[in-house]
């Protein structure tokens, strides 16, 4: 547990004393809210909630696609 609490501090003071890295840390923030939660919004719709209107006939679907054998 020791070394968790240099790594901590390690960042911490480095931080601190950043002025630049702050605003560079906040891009990098943004930049990964745009990326999971837009995108994701965007490009990978809920199928299951667009093909089944009832929670019992998408936890059939998945079930079916779970433990039916894969025919090659």
């Amino acid at each position: 547990m020791q070394w968790l609490m240099k790594i901590y501090r390690f960042y911490r003071d480095g931080f601190a004393s950043m002025r630049l890295g702050k605003k560079l840390w906040l891009i990098v923030a943004i930049k990964l809210f745009v990326m999971f939660a837009l995108i994701k919004y965007f490009f990978f719709p809920d199928i299951l909630e667009e093909r089944f209107h009832s929670d019992q006939a998408r936890s059939d679907y998945i079930l079916r696609q779970l433990t039916q054998p894969q025919g090659d």
